[in-house]
């Protein structure tokens, strides 16, 4: 009994372990696109840096806004010596013994029109000696406006608030293109598979039919029916069919292998990809797509933002060619040996200073800089003309070529259905000894080439699809853009 028990325990873990060996999942290809723009690295890495971006434009937000900030030493003690110096030039070495306490409420906002910086202030202080017995000491800064502002260097807060909001506009943009692409990837593994596939069972068939043909051959050879050479032909297809089955499987491990990988699917799963019937019949025209890409796409977006960049160094380096820096404060002020009265008994608290900077002899160092900044900015236009007129071309060409697709695709529809008719009727030829092997072995490669080339078409077909919609960020079978919450994603990815 406990040896039947065994047996059958290790007869349902065999089977067990079989139907794991064996589980399958089919994937359609718009399974495997869904898929991958939430579970492969490639989304993640895109998400990663829409999230970057993101908080890099927080930032920037929250520069524009009121800083409320407090300072406070609670409390500072000293008892050391330290180095006096007299009315009479006399250093001497005086003791310290002092408590103190310091607090400051400050309100600090950036000035974008002009670049400077105010604040509002208040702030007490706290002092006690020990050693003198002079008692608590108090002064209070109620309120203190001060304004710091450059007056002839670069505002960089406005150029900043021109910059930022088209780097982030091309952030949202660029992950937008990367989901795309991420698609477009999908499309390259996907249609890798199918081909593999494919590959497998053209040469499983073509293997079957090579060892019928070889027993039909030999039964022939015997009747005296054909020549040796004949028979020796027949025997040699029999050879390469079969390792072609075996070149075909191993490939095909490697391209599931890969297709798994970035879907980030278990290893004990077989993916049956299924071979898209339909494709969307839409029609585009270059000049529409270029109006959507300038519209959308990251590239004009980059274009932008490259060009204010150079003009803002150009701007910042006019404006070191002088500085002025102006600081004024405005308050009032009190000091008392009682808190309260150090709040009632107060004083006009008022500070004013203009700092310059301007050489007298550099040796044209800053004009230089100046000459330097704009012959940068005259170099990136010109790249920006030349990497503008490269993306027009890109996407003129792919437009032309996805137009030319649907007919090619029909086409290649059409010839593999002709040629797959043709081997099957060649074999049953074959057999009656109407044919040659020549021409059995002609009719089974266009049969396997015309298969082939249906499936490279249709992979064209996806890719260029997808690279349309990438450059353009526009979905023509639905006639939308192509939008993303991006609020939602930041947050789910936090």
């Amino acid at each position: 009994m406990k040896r039947a028990l065994s047996i059958l325990v290790f007869c349902l873990l065999c089977l067990l372990c079989l139907a794991q060996e064996t589980e399958q999942l089919k994937l359609s290809l718009g399974d495997a696109i869904a898929m991958a723009r939430v579970r492969s690295v490639d989304a993640a890495v895109a998400l990663d840096e829409l999230r970057s971006a993101y908080w890099e434009w927080r930032t920037f937000r929250a520069d524009q806004l009121p800083e409320v900030s407090l300072k406070a030493t609670l409390p500072g003690y000293s008892k050391q010596y330290s180095s006096y110096m007299d009315s009479q030039g006399d250093y001497s070495f005086v003791k310290t013994n002092v408590l103190q306490a310091t607090g400051q409420l400050s309100v600090t906002q950036n000035i974008r029109l002009t670049g400077g910086k105010i604040a509002l202030n208040s702030s007490l202080d706290f002092m006690r000696q020990f050693d003198n017995n002079t008692g608590n000491r108090f002064m209070s800064i109620p309120v203190a406006l001060t304004l710091t502002q450059p007056v002839f260097g670069v505002n960089t807060m406005k150029w900043d608030s021109r910059i930022e909001p088209v780097r982030y506009s091309e952030a949202k943009a660029a992950f937008i293109s990367a989901t795309e692409d991420v698609a477009r990837t999908t499309v390259d593994y996907y249609f890798t598979l199918i081909m593999s596939r494919e590959n497998v069972e053209i040469a499983r068939q073509n293997l079957s039919n090579a060892e019928r043909l070889y027993a039909v051959a030999k039964a022939k050879r015997e009747m005296g029916q054909i020549s040796n050479n004949d028979l020796l032909q027949m025997e040699l297809n029999l050879l390469d069919a079969r390792s072609e089955l075996t070149d075909c499987q191993s490939t095909l491990k490697s391209d599931m292998f890969r297709l798994r990988t970035f879907l980030d699917i278990e290893d004990d799963v077989e993916i049956v990809p299924e071979v898209p019937q339909a494709v969307p019949a839409v029609e585009i025209h270059y000049a529409d797509a270029l109006d959507r890409a300038l519209a959308n796409n990251k590239f004009a977006k980059n274009i932008m933002r490259r060009k204010l960049e150079a003009d803002y160094e150009v701007a910042k380096a006019k404006g070191d060619m002088r500085q002025i820096n102006l600081f004024v404060q405005l308050g009032y002020t009190g000091a008392d040996d009682n808190m309260g009265d150090a709040y009632r008994r107060l004083r006009a608290n008022q500070v004013a200073e203009v700092g310059i900077a301007v050489p007298l002899l550099d040796w044209g160092k800053r004009r230089g800089r100046v000459k330097v900044a704009e012959s940068k900015r005259r170099v990136a236009e010109s790249q920006l003309r030349r990497e503008t007129l490269d993306f027009n071309q890109q996407l003129f060409i792919l437009v032309e070529r996805f137009s030319d697709q649907q007919s090619q695709l029909d086409i290649a529809t059409r010839a593999d259905e002709i040629a797959r008719r043709r081997y099957d009727t060649n074999v049953e030829t074959y057999l009656i000894g109407k044919i040659s092997t020549l021409d059995l072995n002609d009719s089974r490669q266009s049969k396997d080439a015309g298969r082939r080339q249906y499936i490279n078409e249709l992979y064209k077909y996806w890719s260029y699809w997808y690279q349309i919609r990438s450059l353009t960020l526009y979905d023509y079978e639905h006639k939308n853009d192509i939008n993303a919450d991006i609020e939602k994603l930041v947050k789910g990815a936090i």
